[in-house]
């Protein structure tokens, strides 16, 4: 167990990536907040997602950046060596093909900062979750 000098909240992992206090209210405060390192990378996954998915909200939502119209669409958010991208298990089971050089987990796709990002594979995969209505 480790406890976050700053906050004192406990988690499993050391080192933990997590927000101390209170959660950011929107998008932009998220990716201001985050490393200057990865605020490019949030960026460009936010608008990939936003040009596939025009017509849905921006949200936080678990503390993460979320597009929502009328349920949570996808969240992605930012950690110390990639960006989580959340589409659900069942995105994660259908483009499982397209994503065999990335690390996945149930409903979890991680890109690297590394490697380039494959854009127009999000958009795909945000758009995929809002006309099936499969979400996180």
């Amino acid at each position: 167990m480790w406890t976050c000098p700053k906050c004192g909240r406990t988690f499993q992992k050391q080192n933990q990536g997590h927000f101390c206090g209170k959660a950011p209210d929107s998008i932009d405060a998220y990716i201001m907040a985050q490393p200057e390192y990865t605020q490019e990378y949030l960026r460009a996954v936010r608008n990939a997602i936003r040009t596939a998915l025009p017509e849905a909200e921006e949200r936080i939502s678990w503390s993460m950046p979320t597009f929502w119209k009328e349920h949570n669409i996808i969240q992605f958010a930012g950690f110390k060596k990639h960006i989580g991208l959340y589409p659900g298990p069942e995105a994660v089971e259908k483009f499982s093909a397209q994503l065999k050089d990335y690390k996945t987990s149930k409903g979890t796709i991680q890109f690297l900062y590394s490697s380039p990002l494959p854009l127009k594979m999000i958009a795909d995969i945000a758009l995929w979750c809002s006309q099936t209505g499969n979400h996180p």
